[in-house]
C-alpha cells in the first residue's frame, strides 16, 4: 500500500517570485497569504534593528497561518530595503516608484531578506542575509521608460524592481547572494528543509 502523500509546506506569503524560486528547486508549496497587517506590525516593531524587523515580520506572518494550520509547516518571508537611515515600503502607485529610484539614483542600499519556519506555532528554523545594491545614475527619462516597460509589477516588490528582469538595467553592481535580492535567503532554507525531509529526493 502507498503511503499517503505529506503535505506540502505553506508559504505565508502571496509572493509569486518567493514561490518560483522554491518551485525551480523543488520544494513544492501551498501559498497562503497572511492577511497580517504590516503597517501595523512596524509600527509597533519599528524600534527593532533591521535584521531583527525583518525576522520579526516573516514570524508574524507565519504565525498567522500557523495557528491555522498546526501540524503543517509554515514558511514566513520578509523583505526590508534600507538607505540613509529610512526604510523604504513598496511604492503604492507609479508615482511614488519614480520617486524611490529617483532617491535610489547614484546610491547604494541594501535589501534585508528574513524567513522562518514554523508548525504548531513554535520556530523551527530562522535566518536573515543582507544584499548591497549600487544603482547607476537615472535621469527622469530613463525612469520613465523603464516604469513604462515593467508597468504595474514596479509595485510589486520593496525597490519597484526586479533583478531577474528589466530591473538589472538600473544598476551599477550587485554585492550578495542573489537569492537574497529576489526575496528569500535560499540556500539556508534549503538546508533546513532537507533535514524535515523536503523534498525527499534531495535528503
Amino acid at each position: 500500500m502507498t503511503p499517503p502523500r505529506a503535505e506540502p509546506p505553506i508559504l505565508a506569503s502571496a509572493s509569486t517570485v518567493r514561490a518560483r524560486l522554491l518551485a525551480a528547486a523543488g520544494i513544492e508549496v501551498q501559498q497562503m497569504p497572511s492577511g497580517a497587517d504590516e503597517e501595523a506590525l512596524k509600527a509597533e516593531l519599528g524600534g527593532l534593528d533591521d535584521e531583527s524587523l525583518a525576522l520579526a515580520l516573516a514570524e508574524a506572518k507565519a504565525m498567522t497561518v500557523s495557528a491555522a494550520h498546526p501540524g503543517r509547516l509554515v514558511l514566513g518571508a520578509d523583505q526590508l530595503l534600507v538607505m540613509g537611515g529610512r526604510r523604504f515600503d513598496k511604492p503604492r502607485d507609479i508615482g511614488e516608484a519614480a520617486a524611490h529610484l529617483a532617491a535610489f539614483s547614484g546610491r547604494k542600499h541594501q535589501l534585508v531578506t528574513a524567513a522562518v519556519a514554523l508548525r504548531g506555532g513554535t520556530v523551527l528554523w530562522r535566518g536573515a542575509e543582507r544584499a548591497r545594491l549600487a544603482v547607476r545614475p537615472l535621469t527622469p527619462a530613463s525612469i520613465d521608460a523603464y516604469l513604462a516597460i515593467v508597468g504595474p509589477a514596479a509595485l510589486d516588490s520593496v525597490g519597484a524592481y526586479q533583478l531577474e528582469g528589466p530591473g538589472a538595467q538600473l544598476f551599477e553592481r550587485v554585492e550578495g547572494d542573489f537569492f537574497t535580492v529576489l526575496g528569500l535567503p535560499l540556500l539556508p532554507l534549503l538546508e533546513f528543509l532537507r533535514g524535515e525531509g523536503v523534498p525527499a529526493w534531495a535528503c
